[in-house]
């Protein structure tokens, strides 16, 4: 029986029963070999009809093509155009595959071009699947004309019906496939980018200069996501002062993302600028506002600025859950947050008292989002809580567990308390002055 050209390729292994040989230039990608002919089938099992569009100059020398069959033994749809013009026309969605006689001429080519009417159609139809015609022999020709994108090629004179249908079937599916994997392939390499770009916009902590050590755990709620609507910072002003903060923009998605990262970046500038306390917030207020897609989204945040020798801080609340202190011989505990001032974002002309702390010679301070205290306790609806959390950290500090163990101790802990992931971000800053 006549086959296509390559001889060597003849028709995947699954639909002529033999052992397929090493694919070559211009033939069937090496996953294809393991491809069954129930895959091509699926294409019309489910009641779709296989429809192909035939453009040659003489359609009705085609004696083949009222034969064509799918593989459930449904007759395959036939439409044919004599000219590019007419294909243009009559190129719908649920035509399947393309026909191509490459002997046609193509409008506003090159002549020298001898792909040029498949180049024409590959631009005219890029989701659907292309098989060429070529004269007997000029198996080179074809091989380019899969090189250049078709799906496969064939001998004008050495076709029959059931060798036409199974390329048919064979080509809509390595279309499909080839498809999916450019759309995987894509999709990944967005992926990469999207993690490069979060990962840049995490912060760099600017503490030269500075005796205190820090530590951040970070964790976003998006689902393969490195960063979330919650944000934080540190830096060491020339005067020795070093500021710290961490936020949460309502809500966990990219939108969200991006304006924790902008009040992030304006918190650093405003503070290396010589702002703080209720002049910073207040700043900051007005970027949210300026910058936020909805009236509705606001933003918590919590700062604290620490004299240069370590021994007091200044603390301002917005909306935000009071820092953990703990110190040598003392259990740990929350500073006082009783003039914790409303979310950014919340009320116009809202006023951010600076509350005055001491924190004495050796402390650990820790500042964290909501999400650390918002996850469940087993199975029913009770949540952790700040006393939870407390709990639970004065119990690991009681274990030894300092800087970065100590935090993802406590983000461990907290996700198996929830029983599994947890849905909302979580961000912790830890700042330690041992003397």
């Amino acid at each position: 029986m006549p086959v296509p050209v390559p001889r060597q390729r003849a028709i995947p292994a699954v639909e002529s029963g033999q052992a397929q040989a090493a694919p070559t230039v211009g033939g069937p990608l090496k996953e294809e070999a393991k491809r069954t002919e129930s895959a091509a089938a699926g294409s019309t099992a489910a009641g779709t009809t296989l429809t192909l569009l035939l453009i040659e100059d003489d359609p009705a020398g085609w004696p083949i093509v009222p034969e064509l069959l799918d593989s459930a033994g449904k007759p395959i749809r036939v439409r044919t155009a004599r000219n590019l013009t007419e294909a243009g026309r009559l190129l719908t969605d649920d035509v399947h595959c393309i026909l191509l006689d490459l002997a046609l001429p193509a409008p506003g080519r090159a002549g020298d071009d001898e792909l040029a009417v498949l180049k024409h159609v590959l631009e005219l139809a890029p989701r659907h699947a292309v098989l060429a015609l070529t004269a007997s022999g000029d198996a080179e020709r074809g091989a380019e004309a899969v090189r250049v994108g078709a799906q496969d090629y064939l001998f004008r004179d050495e076709l029959d019906g059931r060798l036409l249908s199974r390329a048919i079937r064979y080509a809509v599916e390595r279309k499909r496939s080839d498809s999916a994997e450019r759309r995987l392939a894509e999709g990944r390499v967005r992926a990469q980018e999207n993690r490069r770009l979060e990962r840049g916009l995490l912060p760099t902590p600017l503490l030269e200069g500075s005796s205190l050590r820090f530590a951040a755990r970070y964790r976003p709620g998006r689902s393969r996501a490195l960063l979330g609507g919650d944000f934080y910072d540190t830096v060491r002003t020339p005067d020795g002062t070093v500021h710290a903060m961490i936020g949460d923009v309502c809500g966990h998605g990219p939108d969200e993302a991006a304006l924790g990262v902008e009040l992030r970046i304006a918190w650093r500038a405003l503070t290396l600028a010589g702002l703080c306390g209720d002049a910073l917030l207040s700043t900051l207020q007005e970027v949210l506002e300026h910058e936020r897609s909805d009236e509705e989204i606001f933003a918590t945040l919590c700062t604290v600025d620490i004299s240069p020798d370590g021994r007091s801080a200044g603390l301002c609340l917005a909306g935000h859950p009071s820092p953990l202190i703990a110190r040598p011989g003392r259990p740990a505990q929350l500073l006082p947050y009783d003039n914790n001032g409303p979310a950014l974002g919340l009320l116009r002309g809202a006023r951010w008292p600076r509350m005055q702390v001491e924190l004495g010679a050796e402390w650990s301070l820790m500042l964290y989002t909501d999400g650390l205290i918002e996850g469940r306790v087993g199975t029913g609806g009770e949540r952790l809580g700040q006393e939870g959390m407390v709990r639970m950290v004065r119990r690991q500090l009681a274990a030894g567990l300092r800087g970065e163990d100590l935090l993802r101790s406590a983000v461990h802990e907290v996700r198996e308390l929830n029983g599994g992931e947890l849905t909302d971000d979580v961000a912790v800053v830890l700042l330690d002055r041992v003397p």
